[in-house]
């Protein structure tokens, strides 16, 4: 009998996980905005409450924080345009040392390979055909992107907004899905996720800070152009474990070898990347962030993988955290045990469960 009735949870499970699959893939309209509008209102509820306490209204101290947040996030990228914009306006000098670079490269294959100059054109020219049957796809899905995160930008403040507004609201509607959890349960959860959320996101966001700052000095001791911008966009692609840092690094280290003849300033760049995620890892990470969401590397990639099948690039940033909230639900919950013990880390899981 107990055999057959955790066959009957294992299939239950199964279906679960196949149709909630299938409703998170074709409702990723709804839902990639919403979950957005939820951690933002993570994030920005602590203040919300702290104004409130001081006698401002909570549809005003709401819209305080969600501006405020707004236009810190406009100020990150403008400064992104515009080392981008700066450049752009030197993209004829690279052109010319790049047309140089290639030439060169063309030269070494003709003398250790025997490729022909004509053969060379060939292959190009191929490349170039491919590539151009290609482009207008590429354009229209570019500007369907380009227009949904245009409505994304106005839609996720609403709704962390209405979020923020409703709360009381939505804490009953939760009451009412969950009647056999006590209202006092659901509220400590609910105050305990918003909390180790908040405080996870503000260390994260010193991380970022910090590690952008670390490689903006080391690209400018090593000279490399555009410094600022490599170095920021190299911290935001931190938060893609092992691959981001390498995707991060090939952008300076292209524009070194362009820039330079000598083959060491590619060196120097990998070197100062790998001291910076080594500081990430093992310094900056444990200090700034107090209380981590502690999910283990396997569950973190899966859930990028995961989220990048069902949500794109959306889901890559989203499902992350997510987990880390599942993490947190499931250690105060003994009837969650398996799944803590499957995305937590194995130090964490033995001081919960094994005492």
């Amino acid at each position: 009998m107990e055999t057959i009735n955790r066959n009957k949870f294992n299939l239950h499970t199964l279906q679960y996980i196949v149709f909630g699959s299938i409703i998170l893939y074709y409702g990723r309209e709804l839902f990639i905005p919403l979950s957005f509008s939820i951690l933002l209102s993570f994030v920005i509820y602590p203040a919300c409450i702290w104004l409130e306490k001081r006698g401002v209204g909570k549809l005003t101290a709401i819209l305080i924080n969600v501006i405020l947040l707004s236009l810190f996030l406009l100020a990150i990228v403008a400064l992104l345009i515009s080392q981008f914009v700066n450049f752009l306006q030197e993209w004829p000098t690279l052109q010319g040392k790049l047309s140089v670079t290639l030439d060169h490269f063309s030269q070494f294959l003709i003398d250790s390979f025997g490729v022909t100059a004509a053969q060379q054109t060939e292959w190009f020219s191929n490349i170039v055909n491919q590539s151009g049957s290609g482009i207008l796809p590429f354009l229209r899905q570019t500007i369907s992107v380009s227009a949904i995160s245009g409505v994304l930008l106005i839609l996720i403040p609403i709704y962390s907004v209405l979020i923020l507004y409703y709360r009381k609201y939505w804490i009953e509607i939760l009451s009412r899905l969950f009647p056999r959890e006590p209202k006092e349960s659901i509220l400590e959860m609910l105050s305990l996720t918003i909390k180790a959320y908040h405080n996870f996101i503000k260390g994260m966001a010193i991380v970022y800070l910090v590690v952008g700052i670390l490689n903006s000095i080391g690209l400018l001791a090593l000279g490399v152009p555009h410094a600022i911008l490599f170095g920021l966009i190299a911290s935001l692609l931190t938060f893609v474990p092992y691959i981001g840092i390498i995707i991060g690094s090939l952008l300076p280290i292209t524009m070194a070898w362009i820039t330079f003849d000598s083959a060491w300033y590619p060196v120097g760049i990998i070197a100062l990347f790998t001291l910076v995620q080594y500081l990430e890892a093992n310094i900056i990470f444990p200090i700034a962030v107090s209380n981590r969401l502690n999910v283990n590397t396997l569950a973190m990639l899966l859930a990028i993988f995961i989220g990048g099948i069902l949500w794109g690039m959306a889901g890559m940033i989203l499902f992350v955290p997510f987990v880390g909230i599942v993490k947190l639900i499931a250690d105060h919950n003994p009837k969650l045990k398996t799944i803590s013990m499957i995305v937590g880390m194995e130090k964490r899981v033995s001081d919960t469960f094994v005492k």
